[in-house]
């Protein structure tokens, strides 16, 4: 038996394999997937554009308890390519109004013993996608040798994944280290447990984004094997604590299993910014009220005054503060119970009704499976309380909930996440996730999800100074990375001092952190007493700052560098850019695509602290942005 490539042709009612078959391309024909069976029955893929190697031939197969899907396989059919289009909204994402078109083609091949396995494959203008389909009943998961295999020359960007049960009081892993950055394909991971989603390459001229999409609460979440010897990464498993108490680690199913899309974006650095495959690939929508879904922006007390702003006082100035910013929430966190109580609770709700701010308000998700003390802890662990639990909060007026402290990736606590997500949306509670795994996705299909941290974000720096010494670069990475394809709760902003650490960015940068950083609710970490210290200019930009962007343009940048990207809100323009170098960058903007507009725009001024602003016209143009500084450009 010959190495063959393969499409379908139906000849005399059977489908027969052509060695010299045409590759399934994207709509514009520049990318292109080659799918090939070996002498031996393994089936590999390798992905080209422009006729130029991107992803090397990789292994594809999946094993089932029963049933070995990785060697020994024939072809026994390859179905006719088809166009794909699908259309969507989104709220809490770089694009209000999304179309995804793609080609499509499914091979079925059989092991040995006969058993079928689907491998469908997408390729779409930014990317390719794949996934598995074994048929049956009560499938268990034994492992997927899917791998993504790279030229040698190859650089990435990746973040270790945490070791289970490290961290404080047990919390990893929780997608909050640092990135290591432009490093060489094959590179081990430093904590030894393998890198997470997305991963970021770079191969010749073609930028390619590693993710997946479309978790469903069947299967666990994967993230790429520590071993990447000779540039060819594999998926991995959870580690074994990753699961509800007593649930189960790995995929299973009681009809046929399906995983997750397989994502590869590639293309230029602008393709991967704009590109929404990580959304499109997402399951569509569940039933949930439209006039519920209201992206925002809140204020939030504990990321700078820690537990000692959980009390009823303080959090009625905060709400005070998000009603003079003309801000939407007000996040009480950790201990509220406790400090406050629910009676004294639905007086808050009551006061910040009254000033159009609506209440969300936090919980502990977990039960045995860390040491975090913080209340209320075990309220949602079972369908039944939180129906009971997010039933009261919605009487009392509450609008959403953050729920904190999440186990992992195993397929019990997925499980988990979509289970909460769904009865949220019942009782129609917007959500935020903290301590959590990437949402992958869920955005889309649930549309009550307003962010996830996932995220080693602005709370780090208050922490420790080493991680605001990091934080320039880190902060840098993120566009191109953690808050590519889903909304992120990195909860910027600081312009004033932080408590016993020495900030290392100026103003500007800070400022740039809220157009370029994606999530449903901005949660702005800066107090009252800071903001009040910065021009009404500033306060007036955040004041109207949009809630959610309807388009979004690639404007220059490079990971853990510098960025620049443009949104778009109704027929307004912001512009922002940021440059964690210490040394000042000119970045020149080609802003074509609202040229004849003036804006203004809003930097650093000459004091670290100081801000400045300036007329600014659209077209081709340039500015200047200082070391660790940044800009927000209007163009109304």
């Amino acid at each position: 038996m010959t190495a063959y490539r393969f499409t379908a042709l139906l000849v005399v009612g059977t489908f027969c394999a052509h060695a010299h078959a045409a590759p399934l391309t994207s709509p514009d024909r520049h990318i292109a997937v080659d799918v090939t069976l070996s002498p031996t029955g393994a089936l590999t893929y390798a992905v080209t554009r422009d006729g130029k190697p991107v992803i090397l031939p990789s292994s594809l197969g999946i094993e089932v308890k029963g049933a070995d899907l990785t060697q020994g396989l024939t072809l026994a059919a390859s179905s006719p390519v088809k166009p794909i289009e699908d259309r969507y909204e989104l709220a809490t994402a770089k694009k209000r109004h999304i179309t995804y078109r793609a080609n499509e083609q499914t091979h079925t091949v059989r092991n040995a013993q006969g058993q079928a396995m689907d491998v469908t494959f997408r390729v779409s203008n930014d990317g390719v996608a794949f996934r598995y389909r074994v048929a049956g009943k009560n499938l268990r998961f034994v492992r997927e040798t899917t791998g993504f295999a790279f030229d040698k020359s190859t650089k990435a960007w990746l973040q270790p994944m945490a070791v289970a049960q490290t961290g404080w009081s047990n919390t990893n892993p929780s997608y909050e280290e640092h990135y290591q950055r432009e490093i060489p394909v094959g590179t081990p991971s430093t904590l030894g447990a393998g890198w997470v989603f997305p991963a970021l390459f770079r191969t010749g001229e073609t930028w390619v984004a590693l993710t997946e999409a479309n978790l469903d609460g069947s299967f666990h979440a994967s993230r790429l094997h520590t071993d990447s010897r000779g540039g060819v990464y594999r998926l991995d498993i959870p580690a074994a604590p990753e699961v509800f108490t007593n649930g189960a680690l790995l995929a299973e199913s009681k009809g046929d299993l399906v995983t997750p899309w397989r994502i590869v974006a590639l293309g230029s650095l602008r393709t991967l910014v704009e590109s929404t495959l990580g959304t499109d690939l997402a399951a569509p929508a569940i039933a949930f009220d439209k006039a519920r879904i209201q992206p925002g922006h809140a204020s939030w007390s504990w990321a700078l005054l820690k537990d000692d702003g959980t009390y009823i006082d303080t959090q009625k100035r905060f709400v005070d503060y998000a009603a003079d910013m003309h801000w939407d929430y007000t996040l009480v966190d950790a201990d509220w119970d406790r400090k406050i109580g629910f009676e004294r609770l639905r007086e808050l709700v009551d006061y910040a009704a009254a000033k159009k701010v609506g209440i969300l308000v936090w919980y502990n998700s977990s039960g045995a499976w860390n040491k975090t003390p913080y209340s209320p802890k075990g309220a949602l662990l079972t369908r039944a309380a939180r129906v009971r639990e997010f039933a009261r909060l919605r009487e009392m007026g509450v609008k959403g909930v953050k729920v904190d402290f999440f186990a992992g990736d195993g397929k019990s606590m997925i499980a988990y996440y979509v289970d909460m997500l769904q009865d949220a949306a019942d009782a129609g509670l917007l959500v935020n996730f903290h301590g959590a795994t990437l949402p992958r996705g869920w955005s889309r299909t649930f549309p009550n999800l307003m962010t996830v941290e996932a995220v080693k974000g602005f709370e780090f720096t208050t922490f420790d100074q080493k991680d605001q010494d990091a934080m320039p670069a880190h902060a840098a990475m993120l566009p191109f990375s953690r808050n590519l394809f889903d909304p992120m709760d990195y909860t910027p902003l600081a312009f004033g001092d932080i408590p016993k650490i020495k900030r290392v960015t100026r103003n500007g940068f800070e400022l740039a952190e809220a157009v370029l950083f994606l999530s449903g609710i901005q949660h702005f970490a800066e107090r009252p007493e800071g903001m009040a210290g910065g021009p009404d200019y500033v306060r007036n930009l955040l004041r109207d700052l949009p809630r959610s962007w309807d388009d979004v343009r690639f404007i220059d940048g490079y990971p853990g560098r510098h960025a620049v990207i443009a949104r778009k809100s109704g027929d307004s323009w912001y512009v922002a850019g940021f440059n964690a170098d210490n040394e000042a960058r000119r970045v020149d903007l080609d802003l074509s695509f609202i040229e004849g507009r003036s804006g203004i725009l809003t930097t650093d001024g000459e004091g670290e602290r100081a801000f400045s602003q300036a007329p600014i016209t659209a077209g081709k143009t340039s500015v200047s942005i200082k070391p660790r500084g940044g800009f927000v450009a209007v163009f109304k």
